[in-house]
């Protein structure tokens, strides 16, 4: 798999929403009061890109960032959502069920202060770590297997349903983090690429067009990388935006992602 937009589509949509304040001292992404990472899943990029099927995704692409030399780390699904959380592929079964106590984004956010929130479709309830119900899919939302979400009952409770996020976007009560999962028709894994565009456009434009959010002014528009990038890439673009230096796993000496912001 192959793209990514910075606005990011892996297609990943990662956008930096908030307040901005200085970046870290030696860094050039600047800083956001939140954090948005959207992925859809099964489609390369000279599918999604350029795509008539995708018009909501390709105009946001166009009008912010594309990474058009993004790969996956791995096949199939889960090791690539285990890389965007802990900069690790941990394995390549896509019913992996053990706790992970390797360090991972939701450790880090929790030292440096930070809320958190993974906003997952279809999930049947509050705090749910089980396997698979309906259309979702737990290796999609592998935040149910850190250690530091599933083996504690208050951290537990930031595993959510999507249908939290209208309300929490209504309430201005979202949280610096927000990791979400499309269920598996809308993140483009069993269903078409227009089914996940409409999704797209349903769900996220209202968020880019809220009074609460404004895009990060330092993206710089219009703009294609031709540099190599992997999920550990996107992993340090995260937390860098939140304001920290220190990243896990791999995400510790990838490559960072300033080029998609102006100075």
């Amino acid at each position: 798999m192959r793209a990514s937009i910075t606005a990011l589509a892996w297609f990943s949509l990662v956008t930096l929403a908030g307040c901005e304040r200085p970046s870290h001292p030696g860094g050039a992404v600047p800083r956001a009061g939140h954090v948005f990472i959207v992925t859809e899943e099964n489609h390369d990029y000279a599918s999604v890109i350029g795509s008539s099927s995708m018009p909501y995704l390709n105009t946001l692409a166009q009008q912010y960032g594309v990474a058009t030399q993004y790969y996956a780390n791995t096949h199939p699904s889960i090791g690539n959502y285990f890389m965007l959380a802990t900069g690790q592929i941990i394995t390549n079964d896509d019913s992996y069920a053990t706790i992970v106590t390797a360090d991972n984004v939701v450790r880090r956010l929790l030292a440096a202060g930070h809320t958190w929130k993974s906003y997952a479709e279809d999930l049947p309830s509050v705090g749910y770590t089980g396997p698979d119900v309906g259309g979702y899919a737990r290796k999609h939302n592998v935040f149910a297997l850190l250690s530091d979400v599933a083996n504690d009952s208050v951290q537990r409770r930031n595993l959510v349903p999507f249908t939290q996020f209208a309300t929490d976007l209504a309430n201005d009560a979202l949280p610096d983090y927000a990791n979400i999962v499309p269920n598996l028709c809308n993140d483009a894994h069993d269903c078409s690429l227009a089914t996940a565009d409409t999704w797209l456009q349903n769900n996220i434009a209202p968020l880019l067009a809220s009074a609460w959010i404004v895009v990060s002014s330092k993206a710089t528009v219009q703009y294609q990388s031709t540099a190599l990038y992997q999920h550990q890439s996107t992993l340090r673009l995260t937390l860098e935006a939140l304001g920290m230096a220190q990243f896990p796993g791999a995400a510790a000496a990838a490559p960072a992602m300033a080029e998609f912001f102006t100075p």
